[in-house]
C-alpha cells in the first residue's frame, strides 16, 4: 500500500513572505524567509521596530517552510512504529524518512546510525554513555559545554588550542594509552564563529587510530556537512540552531560502539522483548530511543535540512557579506574589540563576539534590546573558559541568520556608537541578576497576558 504522505505545499504563486537578496535575486535563489523576520518589538520610547534578531548563534527562527510542514503534518500526528491506524502508518513513515533526510544532509555513510535526540547536548551526552571501556577522549578547553562536559573519569584529556592547533592535537594523543580514542572536534566556534580545520584534525586523529566526534551545532546552520569528506565518525547537531524549535537532535555515526552500549534510556520502543526473566533489545537506533518519539521534531528538523541544503550558494553569500559588514563597523568604533580563538583574520561564520571597553555586557544587552529592537547575547555562552580565557569575564555576542539584513547590522553599529559617545538614554537597574530599564513600560505580547503570564 502507497501511503499519502503529507508534504510542504509547492506552488508557482510567488510568496511575500520570501527574502530577496537584490537585483541578483532573478537568476539565484531566493533566501528561504524565517517567521521572526516580521517581528516587531516595543521600545522604551513607546515606539515599534522591527526585531533586529542578532542572537542566531543561541536559538534560530523557525523556517516558514518548517512551519507549514509542520502544520501539514499534525493533524496526522500519531504513535509511530507500533500502531495499525492509518494516521500511525503516515506518522512512522514521516519519521522514518526524516533518518534518511538528516543522513543525507550530513554525507553521512549508507551504514551509519541516524538517531534522534532532544539536542546536541543530548547527542553528546548518549555518545558519552556509548563509549567502550576505558576510551580515552581528547577534547579542546575552548569548546561548548554540550562538548566539554560529558566524558567523565581519568582518561579525559583537555587541550588548550593554540595557532598549531593540529600539533596540539598530535602531541596529546601521543600521550594516551593504547586503546579505543575518540577526538572531540567543533566545526565552528561558539564564541567566535572560527571555523575548525575539522579535515586536516581527523587526519591526525586516524594517524593515531582515533575516532573523532564533529560537534557540528553552530556549522550547520552556514555551511554543508559532509561525514565522509570531512572523514569524521559521528556528527550531531540540534534542530533549534538549524531553523527548526521543534525539540529534535541527532547523532549520526559508526553503528559498531552505538550498537554495544547499554541503551541510552530504557522503556518502550527500545526493547524486542522482554520477558519475566530477561529483556532483549533492539539493535539499530530504535535501541538508544525509548519512549514515544518527537516525530514534530524529527519531520521540522529533516524538512529544515532539506530547504538549507538547496540554499547554500545563496546563504552563505548573505552571511559573509553582513559578516564583513559588521567586523568592519566593530572595528571603527572606539572601545570594541572582537574576540579571537586563533587569529582575527581566521574564517568564521556569522558570529562575532566583542567587548565595549568601560560597558558592562549585561547593560549593553540591555540597552541594544529596549532603546534600539535588537537582541544579542550577553555572557559567557555556555563555553566559560574560552571566555574568561579572552576577556577575563564575560562577552557580547552578535550572530547572524537567514532574517538578518543590512539595516540590523547598521542598527547594532550605530546603536553601539552611540553608547560609546553619548550612554543610555534611560537608566537600568539589575532585576534578579539582569540589567532592565527602570519602570520598564514595555508590554508584553498579548498571548502572554491573555494566559495571566
Amino acid at each position: 500500500m502507497t501511503l499519502a504522505i503529507p508534504h510542504a505545499r509547492v506552488s508557482n504563486t510567488p510568496d511575500p513572505r520570501v527574502q530577496h537578496t537584490g537585483p541578483a535575486s532573478s537568476t539565484k535563489r531566493p533566501l528561504p524567509s524565517v517567521a521572526g523576520s516580521r517581528l516587531t518589538v516595543p521600545l522604551v520610547d513607546g515606539r515599534r521596530v522591527q526585531y533586529a534578531n542578532l542572537d542566531h548563534a543561541a536559538s534560530a527562527p523557525c523556517l516558514d517552510e518548517v512551519q507549514d510542514a509542520v502544520n501539514e503534518l499534525l493533524p496526522w500526528y500519531a504513535s509511530v512504529h507500533r500502531g495499525a491506524g492509518f494516521a500511525s502508518q503516515v506518522s512512522t513513515k514521516i519519521y522514518e524518512q526524516a533518518r534518511t533526510v538528516v543522513r543525507e544532509f550530513v554525507g553521512a555513510r549508507r551504514t551509519d546510525e541516524v538517531i534522534f535526540t532532544r539536542n546536541t547536548t543530548d547527542a553528546l551526552n548518549l555518545l558519552a554513555r556509548a563509549l567502550p571501556a576505558n576510551t580515552s577522549v581528547i577534547v579542546f578547553d575552548t569548546d561548548h559545554h554540550a562538548a566539554l562536559l560529558p566524558w567523565r573519569g581519568p582518561n579525559v584529556h583537555r587541550v588548550t588550542p593554540t595557532a598549531q592547533v593540529e600539533r596540539d592535537l598530535d602531541e596529546a594523543l601521543a600521550k594516551t594509552p593504547v586503546g579505543p580514542r575518540l577526538v572531540v572536534v567543533t566545526g565552528a566556534a561558539n564564541v567566535t564563529g572560527e571555523l575548525w580545520p575539522v579535515a586536516r584534525l581527523a587526519a591526525v586523529a586516524r594517524r593515531h587510530g582515533a575516532r573523532v566526534v564533529l560537534d557540528a551545532a553552530q556549522l550547520a546552520p552556514h555551511r554543508p556537512v559532509d561525514v565522509r569528506e570531512l572523514d569524521v565518525d559521528y556528527v550531531v547537531l540540534s534542530g533549534h540552531k538549524l531553523y527548526a524549535p521543534f525539540g529534535a537532535g541527532a547523532l549520526v555515526g559508526r553503528a559498531d560502539w552505538l550498537r554495544a552500549a547499554y541503551p541510552y534510556l530504557v522503556g518502550g520502543g527500545a526493547t524486542r522483548q522482554v520477558t519475566e526473566r530477561a529483556v532483549s533489545w533492539h539493535l539499530g537506533p530504535e535501541r538508544h530511543e525509548a519512549g514515544s518519539p518527537n516525530v514534530v521534531g524529527a519531520h521540522a528538523l529533516a524538512v529544515a535540512c532539506q530547504t538549507l541544503g538547496q540554499h547554500w550558494d545563496t546563504i552563505i553569500a548573505h552571511e559573509e557579506a553582513l559578516l564583513d559588514r559588521l567586523r568592519a563597523g566593530l572595528a571603527g568604533i572606539p572601545g570594541v574589540r572582537q574576540l579571537s580563538i586563533f587569529s582575527d583574520d581566521a574564517p568564521r561564520v556569522g558570529v562575532v563576539s566583542f567587548t565595549v571597553e568601560g560597558h558592562d555586557p549585561g547593560l549593553v544587552a540591555a540597552y541594544l534590546s529596549a532603546e534600539h529592537g535588537i537582541g544579542v547575547r550577553d555572557g559567557a555562552f555556555c563555553a566559560h573558559i574560552a571566555v574568561h580565557r579572552l576577556t577575563g569575564g564575560r562577552a557580547l555576542r552578535a550572530s547572524l541568520g537567514l532574517g538578518s539584513t543590512a539595516e540590523h547590522v547598521d542598527r547594532l553599529l550605530t546603536a553601539l556608537r552611540d553608547l560609546v559617545i553619548h550612554g543610555t538614554d534611560v537608566r537600568y537597574e539589575l532585576v534578579d541578576g539582569r540589567f532592565a530599564p527602570v519602570d520598564d513600560p514595555r508590554p508584553l505580547p498579548p498571548f502572554l497576558t491573555a494566559r495571566g503570564q
